[in-house]
């Protein structure tokens, strides 16, 4: 059988046995959703041994030196609201569980008993499971993590003379019905049994210590309900009921001492519900006498910062206004420059038209000069090729005169003729040459009469040379028969 040695002095040793535990856990706290949660979790407070506890639970360590591991802690709850001087000497441990009750770790048995009191009102585990173990596939069924804890009062001091020990000899004390008790409680335990003889019938802590201690619960909080409902706050209310579900769990009958508690409850909501409207209407005066004093307060902050800001407002508007004066000056002087700079534009511009103006005129009369100079070319050279002709016509004209002699009277008039259409066609050649200069676009017709004028000549000096050979051939055949005769 597996054991535990507990050194209580040097010279004293006591074997604590796993069988002597409670089988049942004293608490069962399930959490859901393990795996998002990061800050602490305190379950609700619970009764062991007599005693109030509560669990902390912190899901990512509590502090550095957790080294990322999941920190547990066992609390005495309202240590403030117990008697000065209060101590609880305790073993426990807990169990790690899965939804399916799987167990997953169990923390070691101290080898010696712990010391709850208002120095030292917790006691735990820094280190239990690594939290990278919590974040595996499959460990947690559901993120469902399950907390049981087993806890075991060795010693309870809770100053109103409830003193027990394991170590020594209860003094002072009397039995009541299987119950030690102290000579101060005999005659309110009595009471109870006299008026509720069964009311320990099927109580089931056997060992005497945690008999007493379930008996000093149960003083207190019959206790506590004697007590006129008003003065008793919720909080203690709650905290009696915990205590009153304990005590019936292990065995107690108390549906009286429940009755009276609902009672009480009622009475309290009563009471509640009477001066509910007086408190309500206190809480409001507070309440507005502290908005007062908030507002008082924020009004005259809320009036140094507006002196404040105006004062700011102030200093901006001069600084804009200087900011305008010097943007209104240089606008002035960039205006004045603007004017300028426009006007010397415009005189650069106008410069600009003028030259692109006179650039067009020269250009025009170059190109005036060019044409003219051609179209004196072409003109020359027309009539050179004019002269040209009548030199050869006139050529051709005195060679007839030399060879037909004798038919001069005949072609005396068609020669004249011919002058006269020479003279004319030469005249009209000048009119046309001075009406070209005037205008352009009668080049090209002038130009194919000329030509066609010229191709007329030519026709009629064919003609005309046809004539002579054919007078020159007659002369010739009347000059044989001169001979003949």
């Amino acid at each position: 059988m597996q054991v535990f040695l507990i050194t209580t002095s040097p010279t004293n040793r006591e074997i604590v046995r796993l069988d002597m535990w409670n089988q049942k856990p004293d608490f069962r706290f399930e959490i859901e959703n393990f795996s998002k949660k990061k800050d602490a979790i305190s379950s609700k407070t619970f009764v062991s041994g007599g005693c109030e506890w509560y669990l902390r639970i912190y899901p990512t360590g509590d502090d550095r030196l957790s080294d990322d591991h999941l920190s547990l802690f066992l609390y005495a709850a309202n240590p403030t609201m117990l008697p000065t001087g209060w101590k609880r000497s305790v073993y426990f441990y807990f169990v790690l569980l899965n939804q399916s009750d799987k167990e997953l770790h169990t923390t070691p048995v101290a080898p010696s008993s712990k010391q709850f009191c208002a120095n030292t009102p917790s006691w735990g585990f820094l280190k239990t499971l690594p939290v990278r173990k919590f974040q595996e596939k499959g460990f947690l069924e559901k993120d469902v993590l399950i907390i049981e804890v087993y806890i075991k009062v060795v010693e309870a001091f809770d100053g109103e003379g409830g003193d027990v020990s394991v170590n020594k000899k209860m003094k002072k004390t009397v039995d009541i019905n299987g119950f030690q008790v102290f000579a101060s409680q005999v005659t309110k335990v009595g009471k109870i049994f006299t008026e509720h003889p069964d009311i320990a019938r099927d109580f089931k802590p056997t060992k005497q210590e945690v008999k007493t201690a379930y008996m000093n619960v149960l003083l207190r909080v019959i206790k506590t309900l004697n007590k006129p409902p008003k003065s008793l706050s919720e909080t203690r209310l709650s905290k009696a009921s915990s205590e009153l579900s304990e005590l019936m769990d292990v065995g107690f009958k108390l549906d009286w001492l429940k009755s009276k508690l609902e009672e009480v409850t009622l009475e309290r909501k009563k009471t509640d519900a009477d001066g509910s409207r007086a408190q309500q209407l206190e809480e409001l005066v507070k309440h507005l006498a502290l908005k007062l004093d908030e507002v008082t307060l924020g009004r005259k902050i809320w009036d140094d910062d507006n002196e404040y800001r105006a004062q700011q407002v102030e200093e901006r508007v001069k600084n804009l206004e200087l900011k305008l004066d010097e943007v209104s000056i240089k606008r002035i002087f960039s205006d004045e420059a603007n004017e300028y700079r426009a006007q010397e534009v415009d005189e650069r511009v106008k410069k600009l038209e003028l030259m692109e103006v006179g650039w067009k005129l020269d250009s025009l009369n170059i190109k005036l000069g060019e044409v003219s100079l051609e179209r004196k070319k072409t003109d020359d050279k027309r009539v050179n090729t004019l002269a040209r002709m009548e030199l050869r016509l006139n050529t051709m004209l005195g060679d007839l005169e030399r060879k037909q002699t004798y038919d001069t009277s005949v072609f005396d008039s068609r020669i004249e003729q011919m002058e006269k259409q020479l003279e004319s066609l030469i005249t009209k050649l000048e009119e046309i040459s001075k009406e070209k200069k005037k205008a352009d676009d009668a080049d090209g017709s002038l130009v194919k009469q000329l030509q066609e004028s010229v191709k007329n000549i030519e026709l009629m000096v064919s003609h005309l040379r046809v004539e002579v050979d054919k007078k020159k051939n007659k002369s010739s055949a009347d000059d044989g028969f001169l001979l003949v005769d």
